[in-house]
């Protein structure tokens, strides 16, 4: 009978990294259907975030940085999957760009589907607004900037993409926004 290899320090280690990656993972599935309060959570921490930036009058690099994540994640998850700007007359596979949005009236009707899903949305988010209030506790993050430069900026790139996105959206006739089943007129019998 052979006595069982002695385990090596590397695979005991990934051995605790894969235990506690899917304990991680569970709560993150576990936390799917509680969208309100995922996002009230968020809100928490970005409200913390900013509250440290104000108070320590420093880290506006990050504060900026995270702006700038936080507004190209928007973008995405308001972004249709496949861009009808980009429809090419080649076979494409089901779901492809030529059958995500009616861009006439007598095309067929296909849901909206988001370039980047609300879960991953929340999540990126969230992960990226705990990086940055880390980040704003290491002097090391804290470059003299004159801020108002970066909130200006900062604006005026919100208000571009904004701009270049509302006209996509009414362009190509999508609304991403889902508030519930449409209520349509009563039907008589």
């Amino acid at each position: 009978m052979d006595a069982p290899e002695p385990e090596t320090p590397f695979a005991a280690v990934s051995a605790q990294t894969t235990k506690y990656g899917r304990i991680y993972q569970s709560y993150l599935d576990k936390s799917t259907p509680f969208t309100t309060y995922r996002w009230v959570g968020t809100g928490v921490v970005l409200f913390l975030f900013m509250l440290r930036i104000v108070i320590a009058q420093g880290w506006y690099i990050v504060a900026y940085s995270l702006g700038i994540y936080l507004l190209n994640l928007f973008l995405a998850f308001i972004s249709p999957k496949f861009d009808p700007g980009l429809d090419t007359d080649t076979d494409m596979e089901e779901g492809g760009p030529s059958s995500s949005l009616p861009t006439k009236s007598t095309d067929e009707f296909k849901p909206f589907v988001r370039r980047l899903p609300e879960f991953k949305f929340w999540y990126s988010a969230t992960k990226a607004i705990v990086i940055g209030f880390c980040c704003s506790w290491s002097e090391l993050f804290n470059l003299p900037v004159f801020w108002p430069v970066l909130v200006v900026y900062w604006l005026i790139l919100v208000v571009l993409t904004m701009r270049r996105q509302i006209q996509h959206m009414l362009k190509y006739r999508y609304v991403p926004w889902d508030f519930g089943k449409k209520a349509y007129g009563k039907s008589s019998n």
